[in-house]
């Protein structure tokens, strides 16, 4: 994954709702409000947790029920409720929160069942395939949960780069263009690409430069919300590199 560490962070300030503000929401009193920030929060780490879940030596149905478990128990005690943003990052948080449900309160807690019970967010399908598809290298649960946080990073930065080019009129150039994100070769040469396209060689020489970029600060813009100290987002970006490398 191509990704400099030490790009500036992108000073826009287009995406205000960060990881704490939704763990903070998640503990309000208003209900509707803590239940769509819960829905958020499941979309992107469900299946993070699962996977260490999981690789702890949990069956795929006692995974996918101890995750559901969590979220709703997180919903009924309120866990988040006075939580104070940059306690800690907000990896180690969440999965801190899910060891101790797992050592303290999993063996009394009444597993939510599929089907049964109110779900939270239903994955369970997609979470087994994922999960089977995992690489056996991936030697404990917490480093199978880094490399599963990073790539959640990475694919919402990418999905919030591409809604840029949507808003551009651009969508369908980004595709062609994205394997670049990732230090790819591309299939054809930008001179065919350009042909395609309507533009100049060196216009998409700079589109992929600017891609490239805005990558890197969208990236740092989703990392600096997970973390303490601004001051650490380059460490916790290497950090998220070799987690995906593992």
């Amino acid at each position: 994954m191509a990704i400099e560490a030490n790009s500036p962070p992108d000073a826009r300030g287009i995406f205000r709702t960060t990881q704490w503000s939704i763990v903070l929401n998640a503990g309000a009193n208003d209900s509707l409000v803590a239940a769509a920030a819960l829905e958020q929060l499941c979309q992107r780490y469900w299946y993070p947790l699962y996977a260490c879940v999981r690789h702890s030596g949990y069956s795929h149905d006692d995974a996918a029920d101890l995750t559901q478990s969590f979220f709703a128990r997180v919903v009924q005690k309120k866990t988040f409720a006075g939580v104070e943003p940059g306690v800690a990052r907000f990896r180690s948080f969440l999965l801190t929160a899910l060891k101790h449900f797992m050592i303290n309160e999993w063996q009394s807690a009444n597993r939510l069942k599929r089907g049964g019970g109110r779900q939270i967010l239903s994955l369970d399908e997609k979470a087994d395939d994922l999960y089977r598809a995992e690489p056996s290298h991936n030697s404990t649960p917490d480093k199978l949960f880094e490399k599963r946080w990073a790539l959640s990073v990475v694919e919402t930065a990418l999905a919030k780069l591409r809604i840029e080019f949507v808003v551009s009129e651009k969508p369908a150039l980004f595709d062609v263009l994205k394997p670049t994100l990732s230090g790819e070769k591309l299939e054809r040469g930008y001179a065919e690409i350009a042909a395609e396209f309507g533009l100049s060689e060196s216009a998409i020489k700079v589109a992929v430069h600017r891609m490239r970029k805005r990558f890197g600060e969208i990236l740092r813009a989703e990392v600096v919300e997970t973390i303490r100290d601004p001051a650490e987002v380059d460490d916790e970006v290497r950090h998220l590199i070799r987690a995906l490398s593992n």
